[in-house]
């Protein structure tokens, strides 16, 4: 990890943060390993149950990719791992929440769009700008699976940002929160979902997915093959046992 992005653990929680404030976060090749770095490290990391995405400061989450290195660079097509891309060109198994403190633009977009889950500052936008600058979107792809595609074809065609409350509107961000409590909301989130049996947590992650990918038949027929070895797993049986002795449950992920 460098300081152009860090990587912090609390309480099961790891926060990967890029810290470029004054170029509003963008993302130069120095913050693009830092990001693919801290996603394998949280992979790997057992202590960390939940990741959380966020940019420093309180005006940009992310303002997209830094166009100063791509017109010294002349950059043509970037490749798909150009940015890490959950779910995608990194598997990442474990929940992930975008912590959106600001705008969110072009890559800024993307990181969102790839987290499973996004709580906003009320004064955070979002916005696929790649069409003001003659630029491309392919990542764009899932867009109209998480909202309706008329607002999908908006957001792509015009390149104007939306707010944070319109994005909640339309699904696209759960939780709108004050910009001073956003860092303790999405820590606590993360929490709650970390304190759930993690196998049953890792299944239902993958179940949420199935039906982007597959017809209704085959996700219910590979649901059952995900859920099959959490049903028998320890835990399964340790969440009835600790409900049934008034205790919090022991956790094994086994």
């Amino acid at each position: 990890m460098t300081d152009v992005v860090t990587y912090q653990v609390s309480n099961g929680v790891a926060w990967l943060t890029i810290n470029r404030p004054d170029a509003r976060n963008a993302l130069n090749a120095e913050a693009r390993a830092g990001l693919t770095d801290g996603t394998h490290r949280f992979n790997a990391d057992d202590e960390a149950r939940v990741l959380v995405l966020t940019g420093a400061g309180d005006r940009a989450f992310c303002a997209g990719g830094d166009l100063k290195e791509m017109a010294d660079t002349q950059l043509a097509v970037p490749p798909p791992d150009f940015v890490p891309q959950f779910g995608r060109t990194v598997e990442v198994t474990k929940p992930t929440i975008a912590a959106v403190n600001g705008v969110a633009l072009a890559g800024g977009f993307l990181l969102t769009q790839q987290c499973d889950l996004v709580v906003a500052a009320e004064h955070a936008q979002f916005g696929v700008s790649e069409v003001k600058v003659g630029r491309g979107a392919p990542w764009a792809a899932p867009l109209s699976w998480l909202v309706p595609p008329r607002v999908a074809l908006q957001i792509l065609l015009t390149g104007d940002p939306i707010s944070a409350r319109r994005a909640h509107e339309v699904g696209l961000v759960n939780e709108v929160v004050p910009a001073a409590e956003l860092r303790s909301r999405v820590q606590a989130l993360a929490e709650r979902i970390a304190a759930n049996a993690p196998l049953s947590v890792l299944a239902g992650k993958r179940t949420a997915y199935l039906s982007a990918r597959h017809s209704l038949d085959e996700a219910y027929q590979l649901a059952e093959e995900i859920w099959a070895p959490v049903y028998l797993s320890e835990d399964a049986q340790e969440g009835p046992r600790a409900f049934r002795d008034k205790r919090a449950p022991v956790w094994r992920g086994r």
